[in-house]
Formats: C-alpha cells, structure tokens, sequence
C-alpha cells in the first residue's frame, strides 16, 4: 500500500514537473519573435534584394555590350537561369521543412549567393575573362567558351544560393507573428504589404544606384557594391540569431503525404463511417506538425480519407504505422496541397508571358531618347523604378485606402480574399501587355519616318518615357497579383508545409520561365529570316508588337481558366488553439472546434 502511494505520489510529481516545463516553453516561446526581429530579417532580406536587383536588372546589357551576345541567346540564358533558380527553390524549401530549419537553410544559401556575386565581380574586373569592347555592335568577337564557364558558374552559385533564400525568408519573417485569423484581425497592417514593400524600396534603390554605375563607372563596381551589400545582409541576419522564432523542421512533407497516399490505397475495401469524428485522430503525433492549430476534416476527395480509417483495434497506438494509418490532419494536408494546385497553375502562364518583356523592353529603351538634360541620360535599366514606384504607391493605396473601406463591406480582416486580389492582378497586367504592344508600333513609325530603321544603334527622336505607361501597370498589376498569389501560398498552405508552399509559388515562375524560353525560341525560329519578330541585332526591323499581341491573348486565356478555378475553390479549415490565463494567473489552452479561415 505505502509503495503504491509512493508510485503515485512520484507520478503526480512528474506530472506536475511536466506541465511546469511546458507553461516555461510557452513562456519562452511568447518571448520569441515578434516586431524585434524584422530590423535583422528584413536587414538580410532588404540586402538581399539590393544584392540581387542590382545583379540582375542590367545583365542583359552586360551579355549584350559587354560579353557581345547575340539579344535571343542572351534573354534566353537569363530566362533559363532565372528559372533554374526558382525549380532550386522547392530543394531549398524541402530541406529547410525536412531536416534544417528554416534559419539554417537561409544562412548556408546566402553564403554560397554571395560566392556567385564574387565570382561574377571577379569576371567583370578581369579582362581576361570578357572579350574586346565592340561598340558598333557589328560584326562583334563573342564571348569564348572561358568566358562563359565563368559566367554560367556565377549564375549556377546565385541560382542555388536563391533556392535557398526565397522559399524561407518570408515564411520565416511571418513564422515571428502570429498568423491565425485572431492574430492577423488584432493588427492594423499586413504583414505581406509591408514586406513587399521594403523590399521594393531595396530594388528601387539598387535600380537608381547600381544601374547608374553599371553604364556610367563600370561594371567591376557596378557588380561589386552587390556583393558587398550581400555580405552584410548575412551578417545582418546571423546576429539577430538568438531573437528569433525557430520551428523545428516536422520531417519530410513528401514522405508524409507519401504515406496518407499509400495508406489509402492499402485501406480502398475499408467503409468510411458516417461520423467524420470516427476516423483517426492522434494530436500528440501531430503537435510538431500543427503547433498553430490542427486541420479539420473536409467532405472533399473522400477516397483519401480511407487512409484515416481504424481497421484494426491495435493500430491507433501512440505511434502507428503511418504507411498504413494516417491522421485526419495528415489527410487534410493533402487535400490543402491539391486544392491549390489549379490555383497555382494559374501563375504559370502568367510568367511565361511576361518572362522576356524585361529584356526586350531595356532594348527599346537603348534605341529611344533617354536624354533628361543635354548631358544626362536615362540608364534603360532605370526604367523599372517606375514600375517600382507605382507598386510602391500602390502597397501604401491598397494597405491604408482599400483594405479599410472593403473591410466595412466584407468584414474581412484582410479587406478582400486572396483570390479577388489576384483576379484584378490578372485583368491589370493584360492591359499593359497591350500598352506595351501599342508604344512599340508609334515607336517603329518614328524610326521609318527618321529612315533610321536599319540602323539599331542610332538613338531614335522618340521619348522613353513612352515606355512608362507600361512600367506603371505593371507595378500596380504585382499590388494585386504576386502579393496575393504569395499571401495566397502561405496563408492556405498547411503550416508544416509553408516553406514548400512557399516554394511551389517560385516553381510556377520556373516552369513560366521555361515555357518563356521555349515560346520565344519558337517564334524566333518561325517567324522567318526577313521580317522575324524577335531579330538577334536590330530589333526595329522585328515584330516585337506581335509578340505582346500573342503573350495577351495567352493571359486572356489564363484569366478564364483562373475565374473558374476561383470560383470553386474551398478554403482551408483549421481549429485553432488559443493560450489563456484562468483565474489564477496560469496558462491553459482554449480549442476553437473548426473555425474556418477565409482570409485567403
């Protein structure tokens, strides 16, 4: 008898030592994260996109002028990196879900980003590794095949170090807040907004700097102030380490769903019960994977939810064979990734139209007059912070005019869902692409009516501040649409699969950009010799209004196939947990049974 008091006396003890422990984690935790840690992540991030803007916005200029590449070979070798970095990204994600941390994965690939940028600075400085200057543009000695290992490793560096960053860093940034629908209704900003918009006052900036010294210093500078910012915004980030909120990694997403895919197939002859509440819940399995709250079973792709049937009574103990039994919340993550899916694929094409605009658009500029004052003229490369201004304005328009307003109509927190953001996004940017078409028609009659059609260096009587119409819509377009879309990836993605989600937002870009290439190279290839649409040198003798007139009616059809998606979407439902204090000043938890979140 006195030894079974003992035991029991001992339990309690442990019991108590236990729930002591878990109120000094949740304490610790609450002390974590929070508005003290954006100077270090958005420090790194805002660095970061300074390092990377000021890379990437000019390069075409540098393949062109100063390696001498030909303009389709030049677009497409950017187009196919750009991509390269974005597929890097759902490596990158994988990992940081999977095994290291989010923290970790965006250290390690900054640093080897910062490798990249050295190497390409190193290049610009050396003559020895870019060819002779060949300032007519005629009949110009290209890049050897030394020169162009170097610049294809410096981009395979920053294609890596990339896949590592983006997927992680604005989940990491938001993983410092609170972001259930409590959370986000009980702040007066956006959190997205406001990182959109710091880091497009980093690009702003690198596109104002750099570019100028890019044309007007060099190109050894031009790439070296990047570096330089690069290696201070790992600095940045490192030193606010021990500030931030790091979720451990809750294993691989893939072999999860893996598992609720073969646990549905082994259990296909299994009868799913009447009562939702009779499939298989284990919320200690789950707590590392759902620490902001677990997903509620949904009626849709019901074959899945075979995979949470109890066949056996000895199969629901604390850690089952997850091959053959999986948890409702388990089953639901599946069911989150597939109903984004359609809505993901949206973005795909959307990219691939708009993959090369960038780069052609810089050449129109270099033929246009860019004279501001008789001794200074615009870098073409400047042209994109009009496009950054106007989404600069538009971020501050939407987060204080609009979301206030539609909030009174929709009681909304966010104003207006995800989805609608994105439509208007879509809609926006097939009107620039058709401004874009209509400038460069006006700019080729300017140069016929000059006789300066045959002559692709000589600087054409017509102003480039044509071009900024264009810039403008599509600065206002990336307000509704690459805001949304990424709030979209996050906000209904299942939490131990954000970076993944995160991830997949970047893979659209790099499947778009693809495509990108492969339609350019098409219409390259098939638009004949004598008037092709996208010639190598002289683009005033192309078609390029033909191309935008195709890359619109691709987005026509693109939005058509994402109103329908939209419409008949679902959007993801979760049981929240809140902590509150009783009465006597402790903590216990407060379960919201299936609170349904609509913010997307």
């Amino acid at each position: 008898m006195e030894i079974e008091s003992l035991r029991v006396s001992v339990d309690e003890k442990i019991l108590r030592d236990e729930e002591k422990d878990e109120k000094e984690e949740i304490k610790k935790k609450k002390q974590l994260g929070g508005v003290k840690t954006m100077p270090f992540i958005l420090g790194n991030e805002v660095c970061d996109r300074f390092a990377s803007s000021g890379f990437h916005a000019n390069i075409i200029t540098y393949l062109t002028q100063d390696l001498n590449m030909p303009l389709v070979p030049a677009s497409n070798i950017l187009t196919n990196f750009a991509a390269t970095s974005s597929f890097t990204s759902l490596i990158g994600a994988l990992i940081a879900d999977s095994f290291t941390g989010r923290f970790w994965t965006i250290t390690v690939a900054s640093i080897i980003y910062e490798l990249g940028m050295a190497t390409i600075t190193i290049s610009a400085i050396l003559p020895s590794l870019h060819p002779p200057p060949c300032p007519t543009q005629l009949n110009c000695t290209q890049a050897s095949g030394m020169q162009l290992m170097v610049l294809y490793l410096s981009l395979l560096l920053t294609s890596l170090g990339a896949g590592g960053i983006r997927p992680c860093v604005v989940a990491f940034a938001a993983d410092q807040f609170d972001m259930t629908k409590v959370g986000i209704a009980g702040r007066t900003w956006n959190f997205f907004n406001w990182y959109y918009f710091c880091m497009g006052m980093a690009t702003l900036t690198a596109l104002t700097v750099v570019v100028y010294i890019q044309d007007n210093v060099g190109w050894g500078w031009g790439f070296g102030l990047p570096t330089i910012a690069m290696a201070l915004s790992v600095v940045a980030f490192v030193v606010g380490s021990p500030l931030y909120n790091k979720l451990k990694p809750g294993g691989s997403p893939l072999v999860r769903l893996a598992q609720v895919v073969v646990a549905a197939v082994k259990n296909r002859k299994a009868i799913l019960p009447n009562d939702s509440k009779l499939l298989y819940r284990n919320h200690k399995l789950d707590a590392a994977i759902a620490v902001q709250g677990r997903l509620v079973h949904t009626d849709q792709f019901k074959w899945l939810d075979k995979a949470a049937v109890i066949t056996t009574p000895d199969s629901t103990t604390d850690q089952p064979n997850l091959w053959r039994l999986a948890t409702v919340h388990r089953v639901e993550e599946l069911k989150s990734i597939i109903r984004m899916l359609p809505i993901w694929a949206a973005g795909i094409l959307l990219v691939t139209a708009s993959s090369h605009q960038h780069s052609f658009t810089i050449q129109q500029a270099r033929t246009m007059n860019r004279h501001l004052t008789p001794t200074f003229q615009i870098p073409p490369a400047t042209l994109s912070i009009f496009g950054i201004i106007s989404m600069l304005t538009g971020l501050i328009l939407y987060d204080r005019l609009l979301v206030p307003f539609a909030k009174k109509l929709t009681n909304n927190p966010s104003g207006i869902t995800c989805l609608q953001r994105m439509g208007v996004g879509f809609a926006i940017n097939i009107l620039a692409t058709l401004v874009s078409s209509i400038v460069e028609i006006k700019r080729k009659k300017v140069a016929a009516l000059h006789g300066l059609l045959d002559n692709p260096t000589a600087t054409i009587p017509f102003s480039v501040f044509w071009l900024v119409p264009q810039f403008w819509l599509h600065g206002i377009a990336e307000v509704f649409m690459s805001v949304g879309h990424l709030e979209f990836m996050y906000d209904q993605s299942p939490e131990s699969l954000r970076s993944t989600a995160t991830a997949l937002y970047w893979l659209a870009i790099s499947v778009g950009n693809y495509i990108g290439t492969l339609m350019v190279y098409l219409v390259h290839k098939y638009t004949g010799e004598e008037h092709n649409w996208l010639p190598d040198r002289n683009l005033n003798r192309g078609r390029l209004e033909y191309y935008y007139w195709l890359v619109s009616g691709i987005q026509v059809m693109n939005l058509v196939y994402y109103v329908i998606c939209a419409w008949f979407y679902t959007y993801k439902p979760l049981e929240e947990e809140k902590i509150i204090e009783n009465n006597n000043g402790d903590q216990e938890e407060e379960r919201c049974e299936e609170t349904i979140i609509k913010t997307a």
